[in-house]
């Protein structure tokens, strides 16, 4: 493999659309740094540039000015090389319906040159759980199916670095976890991959480093670990042995007792769990179960966009 630190580098990259008389920035200066060998995630709402970006990187868009680098080739100086070193798996369906799935990974192996005694065609197959519809059209699979077919076609070449887009959009629970399953197991074989994902649970999953965009600017990138620590919200809840009033020392936590549940919002940063329970100790209050509840991806997310 190639001797780089970053499987993407790009500095002050900038798109502009027209269409019709207004002018669309889709990416202003826009920055991202993808360590080799992670798995990063790029989150924003609708419009926010993702697809732009992803476009640039797979030369289908091209960008007005900065610098692109991809496993540390440089995209304007070689755009061939760039485009043979990534996998991109595009959010659309974008499949031969009268080809089989066997037939496709074969022609997509030929594009790229492979030898045939090279190609893992059986092998990406089975990894996708896709070994029964080898021989089956493409337009008898289900979206599901659909969506694990495009993910196989981008390994077909063994990039060194895979470029997700929504990559379990319309798949169900158990495929997506076998999809998380696989992407962490090619992971684990030295492919860098990004992923775009409206599931912020995905991000949380999988995700080592994340970069957070709105309005095609990056407002936040930094590791998951550190994300979470910028919301230091915390629940606990109580279970009662009856109902009681609630202590004035408790009203500030934003609390309330339903059903002999007792809930509390506390910030961890200020509060400590036990200074909670001392004050139902001191009032008398008689709990036998108390469950936590830390914030997670989505109030980050949530926080960061509506500040920006």
């Amino acid at each position: 493999m190639s001797d780089y630190k970053y499987s993407i580098h790009a500095e002050n990259v900038n798109k502009i659309f027209f269409k019709k008389t207004e002018k669309i920035k889709a990416l202003i200066d826009f920055d991202i740094k993808i360590k080799k060998g992670s798995i990063h995630g790029l989150l924003g709402p609708n419009g926010a540039g993702k697809s732009t970006f992803i476009n640039i990187l797979g030369g289908l868009v091209k960008k007005n000015n900065g610098r692109v680098s991809i496993c540390g080739i440089d995209i304007d100086k070689n755009a061939k090389l760039s485009k043979f070193k990534i996998g991109i798996v595009p959010q659309e369906l974008n499949i031969d319906p009268f080809f089989t799935p066997a037939e496709l990974l074969e022609l997509q192996a030929g594009l790229y040159g492979i030898p045939k005694k090279q190609r893992r065609t059986e092998e990406i197959l089975h990894n996708l759980k896709l070994t029964n519809q080898r021989n089956a059209y493409a337009r008898t699979l289900s979206g599901g199916m659909r969506r694990r077919l495009l993910i196989a076609k981008a390994l077909v070449h063994s990039p060194e670095m895979l470029i997700l887009d929504e990559p379990t959009a319309g798949v169900d629970i158990d495929i997506r976890s076998s999809v998380w399953k696989y992407i962490r197991k090619i992971n684990q074989l030295g492919t860098t991959i990004c992923l775009t994902t409206h599931y912020l649970e995905e991000a949380e999953n999988l995700c080592d480093t994340i970069s957070i965009i709105n309005y095609g600017k990056k407002i936040k990138e930094d590791t998951k670990e550190n994300l979470l620590k910028l919301i230091s919200n915390k629940t606990v809840t109580f279970s009662l042995d009856k109902d009681y009033n609630i202590p004035a020392e408790l009203k500030i936590f934003s609390s309330n007792i339903n059903n002999k549940i007792l809930s509390l919002n506390y910030d961890k940063k200020e509060t400590n769990l036990k200074t909670i329970i001392d004050i139902l100790n001191r009032n008398q209050i008689n709990f036998n179960e108390i469950n936590t509840y830390e914030s997670d991806l989505e109030d980050v997310f949530l926080k960061l966009i509506n500040n920006d």
